[in-house]
């Protein structure tokens, strides 16, 4: 019973990762909240925020990516600030 909760739980938890909508912009920020001095930004669709934000982890492992809306300009609350 307790394994059949968690897989229940488990595929509730994926499934709200991948309902995500709309189009975000990505940026990265260093420990300080300034912007890397590469000025890297991605724009992204949907659950496609979490492939674009390990990317950006990959390339600066230290740094934090912020994650907003491009209509409203307001930070995706459950997924930013993200420390890679």
């Amino acid at each position: 019973m307790k394994s059949l909760t968690a897989v229940l739980i488990t595929s509730a938890l994926l499934t709200g990762c991948m309902t995500l909508s709309g189009t975000y912009q990505l940026s990265l920020q260093d420990a300080d909240g300034q912007p890397l001095p590469q000025n890297i930004n991605m724009t992204a669709q949907g659950s496609g925020i979490y492939s674009a934000r390990n990317a950006m982890c990959s390339v600066h492992p230290h740094a934090t990516v912020i994650i907003r809306d491009l209509e409203s300009g307001e930070e995706l609350k459950s997924e930013s600030p993200y420390k890679c």
